[in-house]
């Protein structure tokens, strides 16, 4: 397992399909992964430290560990089968819950956890970047800086987005 930064999420043009991107800690790779509207709403909420006037579904999530006594220890990407991303969520370093790759990685951001993705995962469906594709890394992080979670936000959004590698857009 190879621990992972979340770059941040944006839209891929010219579907409007957003897209978080992760980047391999110790390595060259980035990880995209095609995700919700309503999930990339909640990704970019957290990373911009935006606290909504009530409880979102991953806030409520996070809530209702920290009452329980419980903690939220690592966010495993664990596999990538039929171009869809699977992940775990490890409570308490010993109970492991699945989960979708987004919803894992807003609770992530919400509670500073730990994200790792699986060196297999990394192989299939990592992109290694040229120094010209570094540049557009770089128009990607200023655009996180000017995005707001609203960009996200879509009258049909639903949640049954499935979240998919590259190789299926």
């Amino acid at each position: 397992m190879k621990p992972v930064d979340v770059l941040g999420v944006r839209v891929e043009m010219p579907t409007n399909q957003p897209i978080v991107l992760l980047r391999e800690r110790d390595g060259e790779r980035y990880l995209p992964i095609w995700i919700g509207a309503a999930e990339a709403t909640a990704i970019a909420y957290a990373q911009q430290g935006v606290e909504p006037p009530r409880p979102l579904t991953h806030d409520l999530f996070k809530d209702v560990l920290e009452t329980l006594g419980h903690r939220l220890t690592q966010i495993k990407i664990v596999e990538l089968k039929d171009k869809v991303f699977y992940a775990v969520l490890v409570i308490d370093g010993t109970h492991e819950i699945s989960a979708r790759p987004s919803d894992a990685i807003a609770l992530a951001l919400r509670t500073t956890t730990e994200i790792v993705v699986a060196e297999d995962v990394l192989d299939e469906a990592g992109v290694a970047l040229t120094p010209e594709e570094d540049d557009e890394v770089e128009k990607f992080r200023d655009f996180l800086e000017n995005v707001s979670a609203e960009d996200f936000e879509t009258p049909d959004a639903g949640d049954s987005d499935p979240e998919v590698g590259e190789s299926n857009r």
